[in-house]
């Protein structure tokens, strides 16, 4: 699977931009950094019991439409819809859903440390400049990181909560990379999902790197050291 021509081989390359290992490399979190499907099924029962609410139905019609919803906005656009935006199309107001899933959703029944991964941030910290920008809201990304063990690796923590615009989105990225102070070509994002967490940052300049797998993951260091021979 290919994205933009030069842009990134998803089956075994990263095809970084101008031939240069990045200055900053910029990580999704869920599903990215972890992976738990169960857990994914905990947020989306959390987003339906909310739309449930919002629409006043029951949360097994609320999950339907989620669903419906999500895949018309895929259609009409063309790009992978969010949760966050589904559930605002539906009438969800984005600070309240993620207060419920601040407060209602628990990550510690559902995700088991690796310690691959906090060892693989580490190694990459000591070589290039890293950051997480993560669609989640701060508290709960909070506790994720806690339970995977990658607090306090990254030089910054972008959430929802730093411009309530969801990913996919130009001037919360344009914001990210005048924080992190590269230019689109010196950066490195890592994610799950292309159309959310990559395809954008690609169409600027980035690289990018598609990763669903703890094995994918944990080859990034030698897949960047391939690309540089």
């Amino acid at each position: 699977m290919t994205g933009p021509a030069g842009v990134l081989d998803f089956s075994d390359s990263i095809g970084m931009n101008a031939a240069k290992r990045p200055a900053a490399i910029i990580f999704d979190l869920d599903g990215t950094l972890y992976v738990d499907l169960e857990f994914s099924r905990e947020i989306a029962r959390c987003a339906a019991r909310y739309i449930a609410v919002v629409n006043g139905v029951p949360e097994e019609r609320a999950a339907a439409l989620i669903k419906e919803t999500r895949r018309r906005l895929t259609e009409s656009t063309g790009w992978e819809a969010s949760l966050s935006l589904t559930c605002t199309e539906l009438g969800g107001e984005l600070r309240e859903l993620h207060r419920r899933f601040e407060a209602e959703i628990d990550p510690l029944p559902f995700l088991t440390p690796d310690p691959r991964v906090p060892e693989l941030l580490q190694a990459l910290a000591g070589r290039y400049e890293i950051y997480l920008y993560t669609n989640n809201n701060r508290g709960l990304s909070g506790r994720i990181m806690d339970r995977i063990g990658i607090s306090g690796l990254f030089r910054k923590v972008f959430t929802i909560e730093d411009s309530w615009h969801p990913k996919p989105d130009r001037e919360t990225l344009e914001i990210i990379y005048r924080a992190v102070g590269h230019p689109p070509g010196e950066c490195l994002f890592v994610g799950d999902r292309y159309d959310i967490d990559l395809r954008l940052p690609a169409s600027l300049g980035s690289s990018v790197f598609c990763t669903q797998t703890l094995a994918r993951l944990l080859a990034l260091i030698n897949i960047i050291d391939e690309e540089k021979r």
